[in-house]
């Protein structure tokens, strides 16, 4: 989930940013020191929205750059649980694939990728034996978020696409056109029993 954040912080701003106006210098500094990287406490940083406050600047003996006590605003990535996600499958593996979604992948093991027995096949997919569905590379998903672990560092997403309006986003139309379908022939079939009635 996105989220906009107000930090405060000690920005230690290096002499390379010494000759710019502070206000960016600092921009600089924290897009360098934030953006693209992963904190367990925010998340991922996608980018820094604005500077709100910059106090005077500190230099520490013994150290080339100044601190500037600062307040600013992040835009932050963070996977929450139970959260629907939609995501492009940037791998497959023989235990199941990895979707992009938003900064991170998460895992979708091989059994939690649909509601059949699935395999990999030669051509690189995961196939349904019994659907004849499949997932390949750059297909687009929609899937919930089921684990988190921040074991090593940068978290751990687990997904799965086993639930209800979940899955490859073409298998969602062919449902919806499927249901559609069928409640319009429910329709028709209740309109000719009333007409008989009658």
């Amino acid at each position: 989930m996105f989220y906009l954040v107000e930090v405060e912080d000690h920005i230690r701003v290096e002499p390379k940013h010494f000759g710019l106006p502070t206000n960016e210098a600092i921009q600089k500094q924290l897009k360098e020191s934030y953006v693209n990287k992963h904190f367990k406490e925010l998340g991922f940083i996608i980018g820094v929205i604005s500077v709100e406050h910059i106090d005077d600047g500190v230099i520490i003996p013994g150290d080339g750059a100044a601190f500037y006590r600062s307040i600013f605003k992040l835009l932050v990535w963070k996977p929450e649980l139970h959260e629907l996600v939609h995501g492009t499958i940037a791998e497959i593996t023989n235990f199941g694939a990895f979707i992009q979604v938003g900064p991170a992948q998460g895992m979708i093991h091989i059994s939690q990728t649909m509601e059949d027995y699935v395999s990999l096949s030669k051509t690189g997919t995961l196939s349904g034996k019994a659907s004849k569905r499949s997932i390949s590379k750059d297909d687009e998903c929609l899937a919930r978020i089921v684990a988190i672990s921040y074991k090593s560092g940068e978290p751990k997403i687990g997904l799965t696409m086993r639930q209800p309006g979940l899955g490859k986003l073409e298998w969602l139309k062919e449902d919806k056109k499927k249901k559609e379908a069928g409640a319009k022939s429910t329709e028709k079939k209740e309109k000719k029993s009333k007409g008989e009635k009658k």
